[in-house]
């Protein structure tokens, strides 16, 4: 199993958002919290909203629920260090000391992971905002157990978090709130999407004009091609 964070925002960028505004609290930055499981390719939980550790808790009890409680084989996040915790919350076992018989208030009870828990976590140095250098490091569990999990994977035999990042990428093609930097039609005014409608039908109107001097049915359409490829080629010149 997979876990990571996708950005979004609503509607509007959080740094038009106003502080001392109370609506602007439920609007600006957004995450997708996603778990995702590899072999399948399957998104087994996703968890929107702010990015605070009730939402990456939320996701991994979440994922817990969906898989009837399994223990997963392995599992791989980046270093965000909230899902450390959620992880041992939802997947250990809590201990309970024992009374020492001294004086003084006893010890409170606290989580380990479980023996089949196996999770690892990708680190990743980047220079001039390209990767350079990858880590890992394993969390809970053995390397030689979090090794023999990952002989038993279909689709990959490495510490990854790959899977929910080609995951994360595909929706961003198709959601143009999730791109970063774009120049999608993404939260503008009215008259905004007016002037650039206006602009496509003019740009469809030359396209139909082009495509008329190809069509069979045009008397002139074999000399208007012509015209057109000369036209074509003494440009690419």
């Amino acid at each position: 199993m997979q876990f990571d964070e996708k950005w979004s925002f609503v509607g509007k960028k959080e740094k038009h958002c106003d502080p001392d505004d109370p609506v602007d609290a439920l609007q600006g930055d957004n995450w997708d919290h996603v778990a995702l499981d590899p072999e399948h390719r399957l998104v087994v939980s996703v968890v929107p909203g702010k990015r605070t550790a009730e939402h990456v808790h939320e996701l991994v009890h979440d994922c817990k629920q969906r898989t009837q409680g399994r223990v997963m084989n392995l599992i791989t996040t980046d270093e965000y260090p909230v899902y450390e915790t959620a992880i041992l919350e939802a997947y250990g076992k809590e201990v309970q000391p024992e009374r020492t018989g001294k004086p003084g208030r006893p010890k409170k009870p606290y989580q380990v992971p479980l023996p089949e828990l196996n999770y690892a976590t990708v680190h990743k140095t980047r220079k001039k905002g390209r990767v350079v250098k990858i880590d890992y490091r394993v969390v809970f569990g053995t390397v030689a157990a979090v090794m023999a999990a990952l002989a038993l994977s279909l689709v990959s035999k490495a510490i990854n978090t790959a899977f929910i990042e080609r995951h994360n990428g595909t929706d961003r093609n198709r959601n143009g709130r999730k791109v970063r930097k774009t120049s999608r039609l993404v939260g503008v005014n009215k008259n905004t999407v007016v002037r650039y409608s206006r602009l496509a039908g003019e740009h469809a109107k030359s396209l139909h004009d082009e495509f008329v001097a190809f069509s069979p049915s045009n008397p002139g359409g074999a000399i208007r091609r012509k015209v057109v490829l000369r036209r074509q080629e003494r440009e690419t010149l």
